[in-house]
Formats: C-alpha cells, sequence, structure tokens
C-alpha cells in the first residue's frame, strides 16, 4: 500500500540544492512512497525570520501548515531547517494566546493537527523495505545530522537529540558502515557563511577532520546548509589550516538511490564542489 505525504520543498531544493530534491523524488518513488507538492508554499524563513521577528518567525512558516491541514495528509520535508521551523511553529501555536494572534494578523483558521515528519523518517528502514540493487558494501560513512534535526528535543520529537542514530540506521541497512564518530550533531555554521565566513570555516573544519578521523570515505547530509557549509569551504579549510580532506559530502537521499539502482547523473553527484564519483568509482559504487 502507498504512503502519501503532502510535500514540502523549501527554497533551496527548488535551487541550489536540487539534487537533494530530486533525489528525494527518484527514491520515494521506487519505494511507493508518493509525495505530493504542498500548494502554494512559501518560504519559512528559515535563514533568518527568527532573528529578525519572533512573531513573524511562527507566522511564515505556519501558513504553510494551513496549507498542509487542509490538505489532511502528514507533511514531510527534507530540509532539516525547514523542518526547524514547521515544527517550533506548530508548537509555538500550541499556546492559546499565540494562536489567536496568529489568526487576528492571518485571518486564517488552525487546528494544528498536521504531523510534521522530516524524510529520513519517512525513510525509516525500520519502516521501509529496500529493493536495494547496489549494496554499498565497503564504504564508510559519517552521518551528520547537524544541530537542528534533534533539537530542541521537546518540539521536534527527532531521535535521539545527542546520539541519533536513523541516519545510521539506513546506511547500515543499504550495507555501508555507519563509523562511529563524535560530531554527528555539532553546529556547521548554519546561515553564517556570508556574514562569518572564518566561523562557518573553523566549525565544518572541525567536522570533516573529526570524519576523517574516524575513517570516513564521505560525510552524509540531511540538510542543505550543512552540505553547502561543509562542501564548498573545503579549499578555505586548505588554505587556513593546511588540511586537504577532499571528502565528499553527500545526500543521504543521494546514498539511498544509488543502493537503489541509480546512476550518478540522475542524482546529480556532479554538482558538487567535491567531486564524490572518483572515490565511489574506487568503491565499485559509481
Amino acid at each position: 500500500m502507498e504512503t502519501v505525504y503532502s510535500y514540502y520543498p523549501g527554497c533551496t531544493q527548488l535551487s541550489s540544492a536540487k539534487e537533494y530534491d530530486v533525489s528525494a523524488r527518484l527514491v520515494c518513488e521506487k519505494l511507493g512512497i508518493e509525495l505530493r507538492e504542498l500548494p502554494d508554499w512559501t518560504c519559512c524563513g528559515a535563514s533568518a525570520a527568527h532573528t529578525l521577528d519572533e512573531t513573524l518567525s511562527v507566522v511564515v512558516p505556519a501558513r504553510n501548515l494551513v496549507i498542509a491541514e487542509k490538505e489532511g495528509l502528514p507533511l514531510a520535508t527534507a530540509c532539516a531547517m525547514c523542518f526547524s521551523r514547521l515544527k517550533i511553529a506548530a508548537h509555538e501555536l500550541g499556546d492559546a494566546e499565540k494562536l489567536d494572534q496568529f489568526k487576528e494578523i492571518t485571518g486564517k483558521d488552525f487546528g494544528n493537527s498536521v504531523e510534521i515528519v522530516h524524510l529520513l523518517q519517512a525513510l525509516d528502514s525500520e519502516e521501509v523495505s529496500y529493493p536495494v540493487e547496489r549494496p554499498l558494501q565497503g564504504l564508510k560513512v559519517a552521518c551528520y545530522y547537524g544541530c537542528l534535526l534533534t533539537r530542541p528535543r521537546e518540539t521536534v520529537g527527532f531521535d535521539d537529540e545527542e546520539n541519533p542514530h536513523k541516519m545510521d540506521s539506513l546506511m547500515a541497512a543499504l550495507g555501508a558502515e555507519a563509523v562511529d564518530w563524535a560530531f554527528k550533531t555539532e553546529c556547521c555554521g548554519a546561515s553564517l557563511p556570508f556574514s562569518r565566513p572564518d566561523i562557518v570555516v573553523k566549525l565544518a573544519h572541525r567536522i570533516l577532520r573529526n570524519a576523517k578521523q574516524a575513517g570516513a570515505d564521505c560525510v552524509a547530509v540531511a540538510c542543505p546548509m550543512c552540505h553547502s557549509n561543509l562542501d564548498t569551504t573545503q579549499d578555505d579549510m586548505k588554505k587556513t589550516y593546511g588540511d586537504d580532506f577532499e571528502l565528499p559530502i553527500l545526500y543521504f537521499t543521494q546514498l539511498v538511490g544509488l543502493a537503489l539502482g541509480y546512476s550518478s547523473h540522475e542524482l546529480g553527484l556532479e554538482k558538487h564542489f567535491v567531486d564524490p564519483r572518483p572515490m565511489l568509482k574506487s568503491k565499485e559504487l559509481g
């Protein structure tokens, strides 16, 4: 029986992180999971709204929740930042005063009945059967969750906030080895690459150094911002710290797609700054 979700792609999945969106849709199609793109969705304000105005940071993502509620389906998103803002908005609107304020501002009613899930939950290896065509044998993956996917626990209710395992279990189900490492949930600098690139390079360097020390061949991520910060700054890391990691950063959906038999081109692997294809070819996975 096919599972159906309303799908909130978010802004970056249709622009700079197009390969994340493409791989997510391909994987879900093969697994019998239907993603119905949310009609008339708008930006959730993930990068800036919460730093500018508290009310705005709730109203903007909650508008999408109102649409999702009318659709009557659980709402899935692939972006950890979008997931965070949608979950926080739903949590905040559990307060009667804030809900009344939202209704007054928007003129819209909201019953706060929408189930919000990250795509990683929808692809939970304990719930989904994977028709693996190309097992990821010999591939060592550092599963990176970032700081928003599991925190704050009382709001997002996703996995263990300090040592999450859902992505690790998924990689293991596909035949890969999820390495044991210490920086699964450390912050990569989030939306600071333009205002404070030095902080992003410093934080991202610490993360990749630990992944490399753990023996990882690549890092799997579940957030476009995390992907950008870890993938695009490796030249700057080399200039600043002298470390030439050349460590591929892949969306977890791309790794799932490889295991399900999709080609590197179909999954958009050529779009990354650090090309993962030579490493995958050396593992006979390319």
